[in-house]
């Protein structure tokens, strides 16, 4: 009980603290609650200001708050461009049996450029992206991209709230089209019973797609979540609700530090909080035969161990990871100048992350949950925007840095905060981990099926996990 006194008037703020504290000294010699109260204040990140534009950072009242309308468009000559690169491809011949284990299969690789190439339509998806209101509107100097999606039809039972999702690498802001109608109301089978609907905001972060990239160097996470809280205030929201996954939720993590009184609940699926030092390595000794004495579940024995067997997998699938976070504009040149050099390099991703066995798949399994409509869509995304070395430089300037030295590093998140954890995650995260730094965590769920790409691969699922997460939150307040 004590313990969750302190865990509760840590989220105060000062004037709160003060209250309580003078209450106690008040009531009779309670200085060592005071004492206790002024060393558990709750720390937050600097908010502090920014400037990423490609010119000297103009006066406070020079600068364009507006809020533009902004369409995506396409032109016959960005087609014909990209028709003639990919007729040109040259390819090299998989390994016999190699399937994806080396990579993205070259003779599955043929197949998608040649749907690319004669049945893929980018001017109908086009048309599909622009289903849903985009706007962009300039922050630090810099263009961001935004989809602003409203609840068509709300009933007098129904309330509405804000909620920001961010997306990751290699993903973009069209990850969420499929959730957005189930969160929105817009679903027909949802639309009438849920008495919560959402008004849902997903940013392109910036060098991402159609948000402008930096210009300047030291762009991380930090940054990200000052621009998206000024593009949240800019819209008009005291207060807020957050979901992200991959870098989006590292990015929304760091906004709940920053300004944890405008944030009502963070949703992630994806915990980027690992163990170290003694502690962890006897929970590694011991959670595959006595999970229950190291604070895991029997659900977190099964995905964690045999744990040797996950660390493979994960420097298997990094090393894009050690390239980026390096020399990411060695790279990107070469993939910026091939449709098809980038598609590989994308879908790659798609493939393994959504589904460990997928490697061992000749199609890499990509169809599997996904069409090719879908892969290409997100793929083009990049292509059209020139985005894939700025997306990339993005790892440089979160990794290239000791993280224990980082502003985030030693604080908490005090805000409510819902898991969800899926089986396919690139690495599974207990909640007993999670709690190390999440302080307030309100739901945890073990999700039945999905990897990376949640909103992209499982949306149902997300969002009902996303809504009973709010409703509980809406509940304790």
């Amino acid at each position: 009980m004590w313990q969750q006194f302190l865990e509760t008037v840590r989220s105060y703020d000062t004037s709160q603290k003060n209250v309580i504290a003078a209450t106690c000294v008040a009531g009779g010699g309670s200085l060592l609650i005071y004492w206790l109260l002024s060393r558990h204040r709750m720390k937050t990140l600097e908010i502090g200001d920014g400037w990423w534009g490609s010119h000297e950072k103009l006066p406070a009242n020079q600068e364009d708050n507006t809020i533009r309308p902004f369409q995506v468009k396409t032109s016959e000559k960005e087609i014909q461009d990209l028709y003639q690169r990919l007729d040109q491809t040259h390819y090299t011949p998989p390994l016999e049996g190699a399937a994806f284990n080396y990579g993205f299969n070259s003779d599955y690789l043929q197949k998608v450029v040649s749907y690319w190439r004669n049945q893929f339509d980018w001017q109908k998806q086009v048309k599909i992206l622009n289903q849903y209101p985009h706007y962009k509107t300039t922050i630090e100097g810099i263009e961001v991209h935004f989809i602003h999606v409203k609840p068509s039809h709300i009933s007098k039972d129904q309330s509405t709230r804000p909620l920001l999702m961010v997306h990751g690498w290699p993903g973009s802001f069209y990850e969420f089209y499929k959730i957005i109608p189930l969160l929105t109301g817009q679903a027909d089978h949802l639309s009438n019973r849920e008495d919560v609907v959402f008004e849902v905001i997903c940013p392109s972060i910036p060098g991402y797609g159609f948000s402008e990239p930096p210009h300047q160097q030291g762009f991380d996470t930090i940054a990200a979540a000052r621009i998206f809280h000024k593009l949240m205030q800019r819209l008009g929201f005291q207060e807020y609700y957050l979901q992200g996954g991959d870098w989006g939720s590292r990015i929304t993590m760091n906004m709940a530090q920053m300004l944890p009184k405008s944030v009502k609940g963070l949703h992630l699926n994806m915990v980027f909080e690992s163990k170290f030092g003694w502690s962890a390595l006897v929970d590694l000794l011991l959670g595959g035969y006595v999970p229950w004495l190291v604070g895991l579940t029997r659900e977190d024995s099964r995905r964690m161990f045999p744990y040797f067997k996950n660390i493979y997998f994960i420097l298997r699938e990094t090393g894009y990871l050690h390239i980026q976070a390096t020399k990411p504009d060695t790279a990107g040149c070469g993939l910026n100048d091939s449709p098809v050099g980038l598609a590989a390099y994308i879908l790659e991703k798609f493939s393994t992350w959504t589904d460990k066995s997928f490697c061992s798949m000749e199609d890499g399994g990509l169809e599997r949950k996904y069409s090719l409509d879908e892969l290409l869509t997100n793929v083009m995304i990049y292509w059209v925007t020139s985005s894939i070395v700025p997306s990339m430089r993005f790892y440089k300037e979160n990794l290239s840095k000791d993280p224990s030295t980082l502003p985030d590093a030693r604080l908490g998140v005090y805000v409510p905060t819902g898991i969800a954890a899926f089986p396919n995650e690139l690495a599974h995260c207990p909640r007993s981990w999670a709690k190390k730094k999440f302080k307030n965590i309100v739901t945890y769920t073990y999700m039945p099926q999905g990897g990376h790409f949640a909103a992209f691969e499982e949306p149902e699922l997300l969002a009902q996990d996303i809504r009973q997460f709010v409703k509980k939150v809406e509940h304790l307040n």
